[in-house]
């Protein structure tokens, strides 16, 4: 799955130097938040595909720190949800 994202900015980067038909920004984010952030950005600096594209580069950003967040917070319920439990029930 996270190959997908990776190869959707390949694919798109040579598309975009054909000037045929190419996959929409939304497209692009989509796939990065669904399939997979690092792909999504190692495709990007590999292919040097909308490295400096704003706000593109902002939003994949965003989806980064939400998906690193959801990881952290799902560690720390893992870690801690029994602590945090009896922490709030009492």
């Amino acid at each position: 799955m996270n190959f997908l994202a990776f190869a959707a900015f390949g694919i798109d980067k040579a598309r975009a130097e054909q000037g045929a038909w190419r996959i929409s920004e939304g497209t692009l984010l989509q796939l990065a938040f669904f399939c997979g952030t690092l792909d999504a950005c190692a495709g990007r600096a590999m292919f040097r595909h909308k490295t400096r594209k704003q706000p593109f580069s902002s939003n994949l950003h965003a989806i980064a720190a939400l998906q690193f967040l959801g990881v952290a917070a799902l560690f720390a319920y893992i870690w801690f949800g029994e602590e945090l439990a009896l922490l709030l029930n009492t």
